[in-house]
């Protein structure tokens, strides 16, 4: 039945809302009627009732920010044509830092929380292997990741663009309620250093997408340490809880961490899209990423360079998704946002106890 209404649906859309562009220029009415269409058929997910996925809501602030952010139409990747905007995520990214424990490290945000763990993917062979951007992967050992068996799968879509391969994302056993056991990572990472594979990075998860799970971090940034393993969290679903006083203790540990990914636009509640990498090494995004386009990244400019964040992305153009953040964040204050988060989780309390 769910899929006739789907297919009734998608009729419906295609019919009605007469999606097909012609040689001559529509009219005023006919866009007027195509908006109003759209709104019409589309999934309202600001609706109170919307719990589709691991996003919804819509606040005010935000929608003015992202406004704004549309209507000056620039690019994220240098301070001359985004001074503001420029500014503005240095802020962001000091301030989640500053939360996570990281007080020299480095940040971006990225087109979703995929990319997000892609990066941290990105950044940890890099690092284990400096050589990699100008020789590629010849001759180097079978690279390994460990995640949980209720990571996110943007890792072995990661692996894959990254020539890892998906057979090398090895899924951890878990506790009765979805968290990675530690034990059981030692023990898997030690087997394969003596079979001469390389373990690469650990894949935390703090906000497992179904269970809502957080890992032990403390417990896996021990293993992290004793091996020399990267250990990124993908703190995508619930990196917001740094915010609370109340629960921040879930990510006890993450301040050990070498890379977080953070999505404000899930429990924090700014729209889409909106998704952070948080660093500790400053400069490694900039050393991994850089290509020094001379025509876009000149080093005699007017002002202080560094500002340029351009050459620490993997793209060129860069939207900017940091402002409706901040005039939302700005707007609640640490205390609002604490509020809510602490609402999240007490409704969750009250639905998982009903």
């Amino acid at each position: 039945m769910y899929a006739r209404l789907m297919h009734k649906l998608s009729t419906v859309i295609y019919y009605h809302a007469d999606l097909n562009i012609g040689e001559k220029p529509a009219t005023e009415e006919q866009l007027e009627q195509a908006c109003q269409d759209t709104i019409r058929y589309s999934v309202k997910t600001g609706h109170p009732r919307f719990f589709n996925q691991l996003f919804g809501g819509l606040d005010q602030y935000a929608l003015a920010g992202t406004w704004i952010t549309e209507a000056l139409n620039t690019s994220q990747y240098t301070f001359e044509v985004a001074p503001v905007f420029t500014m503005t995520e240095h802020v962001v990214i000091q301030k989640m830092l500053g939360l996570i424990g990281f007080p020299e490290g480095d940040g971006i945000f990225c087109p979703g929380g995929s990319i997000s763990n892609m990066y941290g993917l990105h950044l940890a062979r890099f690092k284990k292997f400096p050589n990699v951007k100008t020789m590629g992967m010849q001759g180097l050992p079978q690279m390994l990741v460990y995640t949980s068996d209720q990571g996110h799968y943007s890792l072995m879509k990661g692996a894959s663009l990254l020539g890892l391969g998906t057979n090398n994302v090895i899924k951890m056993a878990t506790d009765d309620v979805g968290r990675m056991l530690p034990a059981a990572l030692d023990q898997a990472i030690t087997e394969a250093k003596t079979r001469g594979s390389c373990p690469l990075m650990v894949s935390a998860t703090c906000g497992t997408t179904v269970l809502g799970s957080y890992d032990n971090l403390m417990s896996i940034a021990d293993v992290c340490e004793k091996h020399q393993v990267w250990m990124h969290v993908d703190g995508c679903w619930g990196g917001a809880a740094l915010l609370s006083r109340r629960h921040r203790g879930l990510l006890e540990g993450i301040e050990r961490a070498d890379s977080v990914a953070w999505n404000p636009h899930k429990m924090f509640g700014a729209p889409l899209q909106c998704s952070a990498l948080l660093l500790k090494e400053k400069g490694l995004l900039h050393h991994c990423n850089c290509a020094g386009a001379t025509y876009l990244f000149q080093q005699d400019k007017f002002y202080d360079v560094s500002y340029d964040t351009g050459d620490k992305s993997v793209q060129c153009g860069r939207k900017v998704d940091v402002f409706k953040l901040w005039l939302y964040w700005k707007a609640k204050g640490d205390r609002g946002a604490e509020q809510l988060i602490d609402n999240a989780y007490s409704n969750a309390a009250y639905l998982a106890s009903s």
